[in-house]
């Protein structure tokens, strides 16, 4: 058996799932397309080799925050590693096709494909809006302000953004994200945890939301 790195994750054994996730054979398949070793894989990834082989072999179920990190190594999507077969897509999303979605006060338009690796949005935070909230998240996030100012708190630190101004972070980081002003702001999203609504990612769950002011 390979060593283990020093501050690799390893598990001790354990049965294999009675059915195995479809994720395994792609694994291994993107990791040789990337012309990575086992060892330089899971190096990357702060795994330890064996509890690499074993996603492989379907001996183990890969979390979220593992696919993702797996998927920026491998230089590819999460829906690849799950092995999904997305459908072709236009790669140009017209401004006609924008409808508003709405939640918490907050106004989203799609600016990008739905299905991607990472989700593009145009937003637009009213002031004072339920949106005021702390999300902590898989994934990263990056904005851009495009009108007002924009009130944006990262881990313990407080920043004010303006427009031309953009923000790109790990979004395990407590963030909250707020209008500055009473005008309102306006800016657009780029975030790449998938398979999650646009109200769920943005504001959390309906239920037990901190008021505007609050931190968690």
């Amino acid at each position: 058996m390979s060593p283990v790195e020093p501050g690799a994750v390893d598990e001790p054994p354990a049965e294999p799932p009675a059915e195995l996730p479809v994720v395994a054979p792609h694994l291994r398949a993107l990791r040789r397309r990337a012309s990575l070793t086992l060892e330089a894989a899971s190096r990357a990834a702060g795994l330890s080799p064996a509890h690499l082989s074993r996603l492989e072999t379907g001996q183990r179920q890969p979390s979220l925050p593992m696919l993702l990190a797996l998927a920026r190594i491998y230089g590819t999507t999460v829906s690849e590693l799950l092995g999904e077969t997305v459908a072709d897509r236009d790669a140009v999303v017209r401004a006609a096709g924008m409808d508003p979605t709405s939640a918490g006060g907050w106004t989203y338009w799609q600016a990008g494909a739905a299905g991607r690796g990472m989700q593009a949005l145009r937003v637009r935070v009213p002031y004072r809006s339920q949106g005021d909230i702390v999300r902590v998240h898989p994934g990263e996030e990056w904005l851009y302000v495009l009108q007002g100012r924009l009130r944006m708190r990262l881990g313990d630190t407080a920043y004010v953004l303006a427009p031309g101004d953009s923000a790109h972070f790990d979004s395990l980081t407590p963030h909250r994200i707020a209008a500055a002003d009473g005008d309102g702001a306006e800016l657009l999203f780029v975030h790449t945890l998938l398979q999650s609504p646009t109200a769920a990612l943005c504001l959390g769950p309906a239920t037990g939301l901190p008021t505007p002011g609050e931190t968690s």
